[in-house]
């Protein structure tokens, strides 16, 4: 019986280590493929999330009530000059994931932040977590933090300027938090589609440690991503 268990164990591993390998190349060629490619359209990136951002976002994006900005775009976005003022850009990602890079100048409030609770259900929500979550991507478990409009309202008061919403990914998060900032009366928010992870090489300045693109990725999926950049540069060498 404990040989049964011991290789249903190691083949529910190696199931996940599959899984990650796969997902960092889809990741890697769909980076590869926007350099050559260049940036997908709106429309494609809206019709791609349809299923993961919310209707009422979506609902304001596809009226116009939020602005849907790509990554190319952003730049003249945010530019200010003595004529008008360009979005502010506001990182709602958590703090970890904007330790690794950020954009200088950027407002930074997170719309999910780390769960501290410490009672035995949420321990052994974090342990779960961790064996299939956060062992292979970094991302510790989390919670919505209920302070996210009031912090907003802090560093941003006037509820008529120009805000731009930004996340890793520029699914469920940002689209969330662009709902919540419409519901408590800001009315003119962006949101930056398909995020971070779809910004190029010289569209954002950045400060950290990491490109934008790979913030996300932590954990034993970072490690996989490193590899596959040492075997392409080792490629390209040759």
């Amino acid at each position: 019986m404990a040989i049964q268990l011991n290789h249903l164990h190691t083949s529910s591993l190696t199931l996940k280590l599959e899984k990650q390998i796969n997902q960092q190349l889809r990741l890697h060629n769909h980076l590869q493929s926007q350099r050559t490619k260049g940036p997908v359209s709106v429309t494609q990136v809206s019709a791609a999330l349809g299923a993961g951002g919310g209707s009422k976002a979506k609902q304001l994006i596809e009226s116009g009530s939020v602005r849907a900005v790509l990554p190319k775009d952003a730049a003249a976005a945010m530019a200010t000059n003595s004529e008008s003022h360009g979005f502010r850009l506001l990182d709602i990602r958590p703090e970890w994931e904007r330790e690794k890079a950020r954009v200088p100048g950027s407002l930074h409030v997170p719309l999910f932040i780390k769960d501290t609770d410490s009672s035995l259900i949420t321990l052994l929500k974090k342990l779960v977590h961790f064996g299939y979550i956060g062992l292979w991507t970094g991302q510790q478990l989390t919670t919505i933090d209920s302070e996210f409009v009031s912090q907003v309202e802090r560093v941003a008061p006037d509820k008529d300027a120009l805000l731009l919403v930004a996340c890793g990914e520029g699914l469920s998060r940002s689209m969330m938090a662009v709902t919540k900032l419409h519901e408590a009366g800001y009315r003119n928010l962006g949101w930056l589609a398909g995020g971070f992870n779809r910004a190029r090489d010289g569209e954002f300045p950045v400060e950290g440690t990491e490109k934008l693109q790979y913030a996300t990725i932590g954990g034993v999926s970072y490690y996989f991503l490193k590899l596959l950049l040492l075997l392409e540069a080792l490629g390209n060498a040759r």
